[in-house]
């Protein structure tokens, strides 16, 4: 996907809705490396609200503004797209520490699966902390569209009320 000679970078996850919390660290992590690649998979544990390419679409439009970012789907162990991708990098966000440890153990699963990846957390600023996907699914029924667009990128807010069948507030 992108040239050996560049410093290139994956942030993966569900994405399910992107959150202001992705978005941060989408935005942080690209000033780091030449190419940030958003790899959007599937989480076998939760129930998806969007399907893969509907992620896709979103995320690719939250972000558009930055430059060096790229947005692709993918199936399987996170670890092994980071390798498809030609990149060495792995981006994780994480929020209240209660991420940590599961981070840390996927993160040491990854390095028994390749240790040539190495993991690099990015904390969501402080604001984003407490956002999470679920989260969003839970209060968008209730909020209106300005509480909505301090949670989710506003661009996405429509494509939200649209998927929850939930009306503009």
């Amino acid at each position: 996907m992108t040239g050996s000679d560049t410093r290139v970078a994956v942030y993966t996850g569900s994405f399910d809705p992107i959150t202001l919390g992705h978005l941060n660290v989408i935005q942080r992590a690209c000033r780091l490396v030449d190419t940030l690649i958003v790899g959007i998979g599937e989480n076998t544990d939760k129930t998806s609200l969007f399907t893969p390419a509907e992620r896709l679409e979103l995320v690719a439009h939250a972000t558009e503004q930055c430059g060096n970012v790229e947005v692709h789907t993918f199936s399987g162990l996170a670890v092994r797209f980071v390798r498809d991708c030609g990149a060495r990098v792995m981006v994780r966000g994480v929020r209240p520490l209660t991420d940590i440890a599961g981070e840390f153990t996927m993160m040491m699963a990854n390095r028994h699966l390749d240790a040539d990846i190495e993991t690099v957390f990015l904390m969501a600023d402080e604001e984003f902390a407490h956002v999470s996907s679920s989260l969003i699914k839970q209060i968008a029924p209730l909020a209106n569209d300005e509480m909505l667009s301090r949670f989710v990128p506003r661009e996405i807010v429509s494509a939200l009320r649209k998927k929850l069948g939930a009306k503009d507030g």
